[in-house]
């Protein structure tokens, strides 16, 4: 292992303050990465965990680094492993199209939603845009092109992962906590609630759903633009999106994603041409910029999960001069500025690729 001068001053110096902090038994046993990892995370406005593994050296750490996670849109990952593994298996055509039409839109993050209807983009392009800019409405369409996310959840438990699973489309947990608002919520369409989410956000795209609230549902477009919903969906968000997996997108462990992310470099978990394929995506993310990539000059392969101002998860493959660095991090409970989370993330990717490298200049 390369660690520099300054590291291994770093790494001291949290030892040591570490050990008068906290005498537990054990603690001689904690690997120099873990205990600055364990000091770094502490200082986070929010629970944290994080997974790290040099994949060249072999050397690993980690803090909470089994305890579940909501996954929030990290989930994907696991969408476009599979969808490449079956492709492998000549069971999906990434070259096929497939139309967007308004019932498959999602609101949230991605473009497709900005487009006109009739798009029909390969499902390569779509792969690609679940992940790049963390297309929602991509998400669904892959989820249903892989077999639904139990034959989903059965294949990622079958190959090893078996806490890393998708409990529900993003729709289904908006309408969860819309109903917490007001019962009448529930029983609505995916198309619905999408159409009902853009009219919280003001978004003018609710101007092509409004056909589907007209007699008994026109009230609900004024129950979602009170303020009084608007405070108790906020509410029951801030309540229950950390802590309570009834209300999660998905679970996961910093461990299992990073096991998964080394199969993706390892090519272990498909072919090594899709795997090369998978690592191209993740090499063009567009969102995350503030997390493990902010403060490094190497390249850097990623998923990120939102949920603001909760939630700030990323995970991914750094490719740093002394080799291949996977970094998971997976937070909840944040109370602090989300802009603070996603810096301290940046910080500890920094000083990881510094351990292994030497001090960046």
């Amino acid at each position: 292992m390369r660690a520099s001068d300054f590291a291994a001053r770093t790494v001291t110096a949290v030892v040591a303050a570490t050990a008068l902090a906290c005498p537990t038994f054990g603690q001689a046993s904690k690997s120099p990465l873990t205990r600055v990892l364990e000091a770094e995370i502490s200082r986070f406005p929010a629970r944290g965990g994080i997974y790290v593994k040099h994949l060249k050296t072999g050397e690993e750490a980690g803090v909470r680094a089994d305890e579940a996670f909501n996954t929030f849109s990290v989930i994907k990952l696991a969408i476009l492993t599979r969808a490449y593994n079956l492709a492998d298996q000549k069971k999906l055509d990434l070259n096929d199209r497939v139309e967007i039409r308004r019932a498959d839109v999602r609101d949230g993050s991605g473009i497709f939603q900005f487009h006109d209807y009739g798009l029909k983009p390969t499902l390569r392009d779509v792969l690609t845009e679940m992940v790049i800019t963390s297309d929602n409405t991509a998400t669904d369409i892959m989820v249903d092109k892989v077999g639904g996310f139990d034959k989903l959840n059965q294949w990622t438990a079958a190959a090893g992962f078996p806490n890393f699973q998708m409990l529900r489309h993003g729709w289904e947990w908006r309408q969860k906590l819309m109903v917490i608002a007001d019962p009448r919520f529930a029983g609505l369409s995916a198309e619905q609630i999408v159409g009902l989410m853009y009219v919280m956000q003001n978004n003018a795209l609710f101007s092509r759903y409004q056909d589907l609230f007209t007699g008994a549902r026109a009230g609900l477009v004024d129950v979602v633009r009170s303020a009084a919903f608007h405070r108790s969906y906020n509410q029951a968000r801030d309540k229950y999106l950390s802590d309570d997996s009834n209300y999660w997108l998905g679970t996961m462990t910093a461990r299992e994603v990073g096991r998964l992310l080394e199969a993706i470099e390892t090519n272990t978990i498909a072919s090594k041409e899709s795997c090369a394929e998978i690592r191209a995506i993740l090499l063009r993310q567009q969102a995350g910029t503030r997390r493990i990539p902010h403060f490094l000059s190497v390249p850097v392969g990623h998923k990120t999960g939102d949920g603001p101002p909760n939630i700030a998860n990323d995970v991914g493959i750094v490719y740093a001069h002394s080799g291949p660095i996977v970094i998971s991090f997976v937070t909840a409970n944040n109370t602090g500025p989300y802009a603070e989370l996603e810096d301290r993330m940046g910080r500890v990717a920094q000083m990881i690729v510094d351990y292994f490298d030497g001090p960046s200049n």
